[in-house]
């Protein structure tokens, strides 16, 4: 999914919060496909969100996201929210791998650039082990 912007930063800084999430069977792949959209669709309406974007690749059992928000209080929120919190609790079982990576950058470079989300998650899951 491309880039959709939701909100208008307040400020000249804004949070980028950037994940990939890998299911342990293709079997899983179309349940938490539809689980991501929902929560895509949270996302979109939830407050302080800037924008918010998915790609996946399903033969590889990978899902990326990236959103941009206003602060860590507005993501917390998010992801402590309905239907997120609870959706995360189904779908831990089918999770084989995730990673999480926040950083700052400034609120007139969005849209993020899938190539960076993918070079800082690399260098998390490398520094990590």
């Amino acid at each position: 999914m491309p880039w959709i912007r939701v909100g208008t930063p307040a400020r000249p800084e804004t949070l980028i919060m950037a994940s990939r999430l890998e299911v342990r069977s293709l079997r899983q792949v179309p349940g938490f496909l539809l689980a991501s959209l929902r929560l895509l669709r949270q996302a979109r309406q939830a407050p302080g969100a800037l924008g918010v974007s998915l790609q996946a690749d399903l033969r590889k059992r990978t899902f990326w996201t990236v959103s941009a928000w206003s602060d860590k209080a507005a993501v917390y929120a998010y992801a402590a929210a309905e239907p997120h919190k609870s959706t995360m609790r189904r779908q831990k079982a089918s999770m084989r791998e995730s990673t999480f990576v926040f950083w700052t950058m400034p609120a007139d470079e969005l849209p993020v650039a899938w190539d960076q989300v993918r070079d800082r998650i690399a260098r998390e899951r490398s520094a990590s082990g």
